[in-house]
């Protein structure tokens, strides 16, 4: 029986118990009636009091001639007619008086409610007991399943997903595609001596699509599935961790062929001996178990495990070593020919109007994962919906590109008109400079409608994609992050604190370029500072210097120096550009949000941004 059955049948015996001593309670205050002895009855009816007698079985109830109620008792064995005369009641003083004498025969039933209305509050009682009891020995019994493998098992028979759900991870496919044809077909492998991965790895970003393609595995290669998570094994009583393991691994030998799935495998498959205070006894047990069950003396079963994580640089390096998790696919972030097939996957059996360009949205998108991409054909839906459309268009899946990329609009929040045109001002030089920069990407959108906790934002994408990042395509990132503030300076001569994000990513991109790309002049091609992170917690938490005092004086100044001439180049550029600053600023505070095609019908794209000598050196 399910424990919500048990606890539905406890509440209906304690709502009737509760029904059945209310009842019994009422009936006892309803029987206080005065009760008189019989000897007493045979003198009010000599004095004519009594209007009537109603004999039940051995009780009498007996009413007055005022209508008061009283009982009394009879001898059972004698008839009240002559337990009356025996006690100095005449003929005549019955049939005077017109006395009613009512004599109900013995009922059973009446005979079995009084009985129940006694023991039915003690057999309730005790069921609800037997029920409690019996409950407890049902959580003994969940106790002694507390070490088995909590894994979840699929069957490939009626396989969900396959390899066609899965798009823009060609080479991931191809690298998988080698399980699938050793769980179909092992003896072609093992014919020529070959000995098929034990483990696989599946490393990447999260929101690639590596619980995905562990399932497409399974549906392709049609054999049982078990999927567990890392953090499912671990628990606070030490040797569970490990039981679990030792469980989970005899449940995927007997139904082998089979593949065990562990997402998520950083959280048992930490580096061991690393952690603030020590290390944790139980998940290091967990780890050891799971070390061995992967490469044991039994080497013959053909289970094979994919484990997937987003931070394989934690992993304890006896997982990763050949014999166990010997081979790794990395999923990475998706081309822009994988999110036009990512999305053609996810549009399918919706109403897509035709004007819609799936190679735009792709080319909209840089940067985007599985996950994303799936959020925005899905907030596409839910906008058209909303607009009570019958079809998705294309101005639905631009919205839904702003809505994943910096949150929904806030029409609704109030700004006075002089903060409006700081924002217009600060987000129009952000623009400027993007458009007069060769290096930096293309313009796609300038809008001063708040979205998240931005009060305006400008959107540009690249025309490709791109891998490296050049110094001078760093530099003018930097520049493009200080247009705003620049702009500020320029036209209000003061400066307000809606570029603070700004400064924090310029500052962190001259950081990175300085210490950890070598790209400063004075400091040379060198990496300064090794960070080190606990293990255990899983973050950074300090960084070691291996640098003097000396040095981290240079770096402060090299740091300084690429920010503020990043900075001085923005406002020459705006100083530049000073009126198409201005227009772009009036056209927003009148429409609000200006898209590519009415930015550059006010700043035409400069020479030296297609190809010409630029005027402004990066």
């Amino acid at each position: 029986m399910k424990p919500r059955s048990q606890s539905f049948i406890i509440y209906v015996l304690l709502f009737t118990a509760i029904i059945a001593m209310v009842y019994f309670t009422v009936n006892q205050q309803n029987a206080k009636v005065v009760d008189i002895p019989i000897n007493q009855l045979a003198a009010d009816i000599r004095e004519g009091k009594v209007k009537s007698i109603t004999e039940d079985d051995s009780r009498l109830q007996i009413t007055y001639k005022n209508n008061d109620q009283k009982s009394s008792t009879k001898d059972p064995n004698t008839p009240l007619i002559t337990q009356l005369i025996d006690l100095g009641v005449t003929p005549d003083d019955l049939a005077v008086e017109d006395i009613s004498v009512d004599i109900k025969l013995p009922g059973s039933f009446l005979g079995i409610i009084s009985i129940l209305s006694y023991i039915l509050p003690f057999i309730i009682l005790i069921a609800l007991f037997w029920f409690i009891f019996r409950q407890a020995q049902g959580s003994n019994t969940a106790a002694l399943s507390f070490g088995k493998s909590k894994a979840r098992m699929f069957t490939g028979d009626h396989p969900t997903v396959t390899f066609e759900d899965v798009a823009g991870v060609e080479e991931a496919k191809e690298e998988l595609q080698e399980i699938v044809e050793f769980l179909r077909e092992p003896q072609k492998f093992i014919a020529l001596g070959a000995r098929i991965p034990k483990g696989v790895l599946l490393v990447g970003a999260p929101g690639t699509g590596k619980t995905l393609m562990a399932k497409a595995v399974s549906g392709e290669a049609g054999v049982p599935f078990f999927s567990i998570s890392g953090s499912e094994f671990v628990e606070m009583f030490v040797g569970v961790g490990a039981s679990r393991v030792r469980d989970l691994f005899e449940q995927a030998k007997r139904h082998s062929p089979s593949i065990v799935f562990v997402d998520e495998i950083d959280a048992v498959g930490r580096h061991r001996g690393a952690g603030l205070g020590g290390s944790h006894d139980e998940r290091e047990q967990t780890l050891n178990q799971l070390l061995v069950e992967m490469d044991g003396f039994d080497t013959d079963t053909n289970v094979i495990i994919i484990a997937a994580t987003n931070r394989p640089d934690i992993l304890d390096p006896a997982l990763l070593r050949p014999g166990r998790f010997d081979r790794r696919v990395t999923l990475d972030r998706p081309d822009i020919k994988g999110r036009e097939e990512i999305l053609e996957v996810h549009v399918k059996g919706k109403p897509i109007a035709p004007d819609v360009d799936l190679a735009d949205i792709a080319r909209s998108t840089p940067g985007f994962v599985g996950a994303d991409l799936e959020n925005l054909v899905n907030e596409a839906a839910i906008l058209a919906a909303r607009r009570n459309k019958r079809i998705i268009e294309r101005p639905e899946f631009m919205e839904s590109i702003e809505r994943v990329i910096a949150g929904p609009e806030r029409k609704s929040r109030l700004i006075n008109p002089s903060e409006k045109r700081i924002i217009a001002y600060h987000e129009a030089g952000h623009a400027v400079v993007i458009n007069a920069l060769p290096e930096a990407d293309n313009v796609q959108k300038v809008s001063i409608i708040s979205r998240g906790e931005a009060g305006g934002y400008t959107i540009a994408f690249p025309e490709e994609d791109r891998m490296l990042k050049s110094r001078k395509q760093i530099m003018s990132d930097m520049i493009t992050l200080l247009g705003g503030r620049a702009a500020e300076e320029i036209v209000f001569n003061d400066i307000t604190s809606g570029a603070s994000n700004d400064l924090e990513r310029a500052t962190k991109l001259a950081r990175t370029m300085v210490m950890r790309l070598g790209m400063s002049d004075a400091l040379g091609p060198m990496v300064y500072g090794k960070k080190e992170e606990l293990v255990f917690l899983g973050r950074e938490i300090s960084e070691q210097r291996d640098y003097s005092e000396h040095i981290a004086e240079q770096i402060d100044t090299a740091i300084q120096e690429l920010v503020q001439n990043a900075y001085q180049k923005a406002k020459d550029i705006l100083n530049q550009y000073r009126t198409e600053l201005d227009k772009v600023a009036e056209k927003l505070l009148e429409v609000e949000s200006i898209t590519a095609a009415q930015f550059f019908e006010i700043f035409p794209t400069p020479v030296e941004k297609t190809g010409g000598i630029p005027q402004i050196a990066v």
